[in-house]
C-alpha cells in the first residue's frame, strides 16, 4: 500500500463515519472481519471486546451511531503498511484513536484492533 492509497482509504473511511452512512462504513469491511475494541467491552458487555463477521460489526456500529448521534471524527494521520493500515484520528469523547486494519486481497478490512487514549493537548 502506498502512502497515497493509505490516505485515500483513511479519508474515505472517516467521511463515511462523519456522514453516519452505515452502508458506506461497512463497505470497507470483509464479511469475515474480526473486530476488537475497548468500546465493545462497554457497549456489548463482552470482556474480550471482540466481534466476528460483518453482521456482528453491523449491529455494533448501529449501536455506536445511536449512542453518539453527534459523532464526528477528525483525521490525523494514515500509516501505510504491508497489507495493513493504521488510522490515527480524534474520536468521540475527545479520545485520540489509532485503529490497526489488516487488509485482504480485495482491499477490505479483515482484522481491526482499536486503541484509545484521552486527549492531553500534547
Amino acid at each position: 500500500m502506498t502512502q497515497e492509497q493509505a490516505d485515500a482509504l483513511a479519508l474515505d473511511w472517516i467521511e463515511a463515519w462523519n456522514a453516519h452512512n452505515l452502508e458506506h462504513i461497512l463497505s470497507h469491511y470483509a464479511d469475515n472481519v474480526t473486530y476488537v475494541s475497548p468500546f465493545a467491552v462497554q457497549m456489548l458487555g463482552d470482556p474480550r471486546g471482540e466481534m466476528r463477521g460483518k453482521a456482528a460489526v453491523r449491529d455494533y456500529f448501529t449501536r455506536a451511531l445511536a449512542a453518539f448521534p453527534d459523532l464526528r471524527f477528525e483525521f490525523g494521520h494514515a500509516f501505510a503498511g504491508v497489507d495493513s493500515l493504521v488510522i490515527h484520528y480524534k474520536s468521540v469523547r475527545d479520545l485520540m484513536a489509532a485503529e490497526y486494519f489488516e487488509l485482504g486481497e480485495d482491499g477490505k478490512f479483515t482484522r481491526v484492533q482499536c486503541h484509545y487514549r484521552p486527549a492531553t493537548g500534547k
